[in-house]
């Protein structure tokens, strides 16, 4: 079944935009675990404007659910984070240094010698590696050609235009799902999922294994708690 991989980088925001320690992002992680979610995911950027390396490198020790680090891999700074604190996958994100949030996936053809030179690094300290790509059936083939363990579908497109018509939506990943399935790749999906959408893309593409889902949580959390806001995540993927 569907894993929820809760993103912490906007808990993160709020404590940076303040300074100090408040909310303390570790304590956050860990209660969203125990309050049922299945992985914590960190996107560290080099500017250290939400989440930071110290606090990967706090959050790592003390987890017991799954670990996932994005990022971009040509910041060798981010690469030897990942190797010094080995979660349990990287997904590695062609984001833009000044890019608000992350806004296309790989093209896993034209860099696949930088990716498979990547993937062979990690795989070199037993971490899962995921290609976030486009809803192309290409990209997922190529991703496998670079040896990689799966790809996380970008669902930003989906997300905008789920509400006009949640068919039209869904077609093109539900190809590229089929793809990666093909090519015998874990499927991951993540940005700008919600409870609105979510449960439609988890029904219409059960073999997604997880999803990686912050902003949206975040502010909802914001009017229903975070406790009950996972629940109603965990609810929406078949888990409550």
């Amino acid at each position: 079944m569907t894993r929820l991989s809760v993103n912490i980088n906007k808990i993160a925001t709020i404590r940076n935009a303040r300074g100090g320690n408040v909310p303390d992002v570790t304590k956050a992680a860990l209660d969203i675990e125990r309050f049922g979610a299945e992985g914590i995911t960190v996107h560290p950027r080099p500017d250290e404007r939400h989440i930071r390396y110290a606090d990967v490198r706090e959050i790592r020790p003390l987890l017991h659910t799954e670990f996932n680090i994005e990022g971009n891999p040509t910041v060798r700074s981010f690469v030897d984070l990942v190797l010094e604190v080995v979660p349990d996958q990287v997904t590695l994100v062609p984001d833009a240094h000044d890019a608000i949030t992350s806004n296309a996936g790989w093209d896993t053809i034209g860099n696949k010698a930088l990716l498979t030179d990547l993937v062979n690094t990690f795989h070199a300290k037993g971490i899962r590696t995921s290609v976030f790509i486009d809803p192309d059936p290409r990209m997922a083939f190529g991703a496998a050609e670079c040896g990689a363990d799966r790809v996380e579908l970008y669902t930003a497109a989906y997300a905008e235009d789920y509400p006009a018509n949640p068919e039209k939506a869904i077609a093109r990943y539900l190809e590229a799902a089929k793809a990666a399935r093909e090519a015998g790749l874990g499927l991951n999906a993540g940005h700008d999922l919600s409870l609105e959408n979510l449960a439609y893309f988890v029904k219409t593409i059960p073999w997604t294994d997880e999803v990686s889902i912050g902003h949206a949580l975040i502010s909802d959390a914001l009017y229903m708690g975070l406790e009950a806001t996972i629940q109603a995540y965990l609810s929406q993927i078949g888990k409550k």
